[in-house]
């Protein structure tokens, strides 16, 4: 029976050891991923700043083709809008843009609403650099208590990240055509 308590006790201790710990963590997170694709900025804009091109380029579209979606205000630019349902991989949320800055900047208020709640910032950032252009996708947003203890175990970086590679990688190619 002691050895069932002292195992019981060891294990409540190192949970409350990782959730104390989890306290520390920061209070907002930052990922960003670059690439350099050939082309003007004149030529990838109107990718980032029409969300609805983001089918055609945007590694989330990939995970439910059965997705619903709405877009709203302007065609493109700031005001633009777009909500999404879709699949558990999906989720459900929607995307607004603040600011439009022609072949420079596309500043994106997201919000989920699952499969967690929500609100960060996305930017897109437009370098020109010779006959290439560097395009930034970063995304940025308070990380709440719950957020600190799931990234204890998963690497938020790595896992929206990868995604972020991805979806650049396929914007190359469609613009590089």
């Amino acid at each position: 029976m002691k050895i069932v308590m002292r195992f019981f006790l060891v294990i409540g201790l190192l949970i409350g050891g990782l959730l104390v710990y989890a306290t520390t963590r920061p209070d907002s997170f930052r990922v960003e991923r670059s690439i350099d694709i050939k082309a003007a900025p004149a030529k990838i804009f109107p990718y980032v700043n029409d969300l609805r091109k983001g089918p055609e380029w945007s590694p989330w579209e990939e995970s439910d083709p059965q997705m619903k979606r709405v877009y709203s205000g302007p065609p493109a630019g700031k005001g633009a809008g777009y909500a999404w349902d879709g699949n558990k991989a999906a989720g459900k949320g929607r995307m607004l843009i603040t600011e439009s800055l022609e072949n420079q900047r596309v500043t994106v208020a997201l919000h989920f609403d699952e499969p967690m709640v929500g609100d960060n910032v996305v930017e897109y950032l437009l370098q020109a650099k010779g006959d290439a252009t560097t395009v930034r996708w970063v995304m940025s947003g308070p990380m709440p208590y719950v957020s600190k203890v799931m990234c204890l175990f998963f690497d938020m970086d790595k896992m929206i990240g990868n995604q972020f590679d991805k979806g650049l990688a396929q914007l190359r190619k469609l613009v590089e055509k």
